[in-house]
């Protein structure tokens, strides 16, 4: 019996499935928010969201990330449903989505009550409001 399988190429690695948005079941929201709130750099992003609409400029600036790291994790957090895109002219602002459900409501006080207090982004706060001070890297329209 002949079959048409390749052998795979051991320098290659597996697909990691992204996040799709095809399936809306309340589960599989909550598991996408939940993702998201598990990595550092996505939980600095969303706090500092929580107070000020920001460009990715300004997040580079303040988090002392590449700009792709912090494009990567942007478009993490737009699949997840917790942040939403403006787009003026030659500028794309992030903001946090209006929350959809209880849920998504209790999760981003979370944000704002449970890690206001943790050294990293208590920096990224006091680094944000100079950002904010010296206008920052793109004009709000």
């Amino acid at each position: 019996m002949k079959t048409n399988t390749k052998p795979r190429d051991a320098t290659k690695k597996p697909k990691q499935g992204g996040l799709s948005r095809s399936s809306s079941s309340p589960g599989t929201d909550v598991d996408r928010m939940f993702r998201a709130f598990c990595d550092r750099t996505r939980l600095r992003i969303l706090c500092l969201l929580s107070k000020h609409e920001m460009c990715v400029g300004d997040l580079v600036e303040i988090l002392g990330s590449p700009q792709p790291t912090v494009s990567r994790h942007l478009k993490y957090l737009r699949d997840s449903g917790l942040v939403t895109v403006r787009r003026t002219r030659n500028w794309v602002h992030y903001s946090l989505v209006r929350p959809k459900s209880v849920f998504h409501e209790r999760l981003l006080e979370c944000t704002q009550a449970c890690f206001a207090e943790v050294p990293e982004i208590k920096k990224d706060a006091a680094r944000a409001e100079k950002v904010f001070a010296s206008g920052g890297c793109c004009p709000l329209e």
